[in-house]
């Protein structure tokens, strides 16, 4: 099934940077690198928020593990 595109704005003068960026790369238009760049921003974002964070109260309960074992002062 073909990928339905849509329309985004961007500033002449960022489209005339990338456009000059790209000169002597594999990418052939500046669709393509702006469409490559935001994909592997949001697959980094994604990725850091499947991380495992601790809640500020799971994170005190370790500090306070490790005074009792006396690796923190």
């Amino acid at each position: 099934m073909a990928e339905e595109y849509v329309e985004v704005k961007i500033p002449k003068s960022l489209y005339e940077r990338i456009k000059e960026r790209i000169e002597g790369t594999g990418f052939e238009s500046v669709d393509e690198y702006v469409t490559y760049v935001l994909r592997e921003v949001l697959a980094s974002l994604e990725e850091e928020e499947e991380e495992e964070v601790f809640s500020e109260e799971e994170e005190e309960k370790i500090k306070e593990r490790l005074r009792a074992l006396g690796y923190l002062d």
